[in-house]
């Protein structure tokens, strides 16, 4: 049931974005992150992603600062999150006619991003402010490809695959995700630590579908500069959303602006007689 109300939801989401139908603030929207006690899906096809319904989002242009983007090309975003009191992961879905993962002189590329406020109090939701941080998970598309062409080439050396070698210089990245901070408008800092925030994405007959996954909690260094990921706790959530193909960078995105995330209360996990645990969800 739940699968067939999801694809009717898509399907009417891009449905208003075809037609180019006028879309609501996404303001006073909550986006649940589900329990589930199996393992957090990192792919976007995992059959996971089947029991949660999307959440349809409507996007705006970025209009507060300049160079101003009235008109983005995404229209409408589909969000779904499942985590199992471990993990963390966001299913962010949208309408693209076409696949941009190059970043040249001139040619732009395709992205979408997550950001949650440093602390209690939201910020602004583009960049965040001074004394009101943000911290963004960016994902782009050519970060991808680069992460996509290494594991390939390392399944081809494990082949042991005969031929010609190739000679490609491909960045080494910890994750197609850049894990970020911002306090304002040209005040975006990529963080020293990487890899916290992993990606995978798809695209597919017009349609990107970006899947970010992080630990909920969190050790190490630098902790102030992470954004405290709470079951049962509301707390503040945006995303933006850019297109190459339309010249689209830096502050010329598509944006939801602040709603709320909810992510579902779970037990804490009680040891059996393996001596292994498993979190269970709490009853409301």
């Amino acid at each position: 049931m739940i699968g067939l109300f999801g694809f009717i939801a898509v399907a009417v989401l891009f449905g208003l974005t075809w037609y180019q139908v006028p879309l609501v603030s996404s303001q006073g929207m909550v986006v649940r992150a589900h329990f589930s006690g199996g393992e957090v899906p990192s792919q976007p096809s995992d059959s996971a992603w089947e029991r949660v319904a999307p959440l349809p989002v409507p996007l705006s242009g970025q209009i507060i600062t300049r160079p101003v983007w009235p008109e983005p090309s995404a229209r409408a975003l589909s969000i779904r999150s499942i985590h199992n009191g471990q993990d963390i992961a966001f299913l962010l879905e949208w309408q693209d006619a076409t696949i941009n993962e190059s970043l040249t002189p001139g040619v732009f590329r395709d992205g979408v991003a997550v950001a949650l406020p440093l602390g209690d109090a939201p910020a602004f939701f583009c960049m965040g402010q001074l004394d009101h941080y943000v911290n963004i998970w960016h994902w782009k598309a050519d970060w991808q490809s680069d992460v996509d062409r290494r594991a390939e080439r390392a399944k081809e050396s494990k082949r042991g695959q005969s031929g010609p070698r190739r000679f490609e210089v491909i960045p080494r990245r910890p994750s197609s995700v850049e894990d970020l901070i911002g306090g304002g408008f040209s005040t975006l800092t990529s963080k020293e630590q990487q890899g916290r925030i992993q990606g995978q994405a798809e695209w597919k007959s017009g349609l990107w579908r970006v899947v970010m996954k992080r630990p909920l909690t969190l050790t190490g260094d630098d902790l102030d500069n992470e954004a405290m990921l709470v079951p049962g706790r509301m707390q503040a959530v945006a995303f933006a959303v850019w297109n190459g193909e339309n010249k689209e960078r830096n502050g010329q995105k598509a944006v939801a602006s602040w709603m709320q995330l909810l992510i579902d209360p779970f037990h804490a996990p009680a040891k059996n007689g393996s001596g292994s645990s498993e979190p269970t969800p709490r009853s409301s």
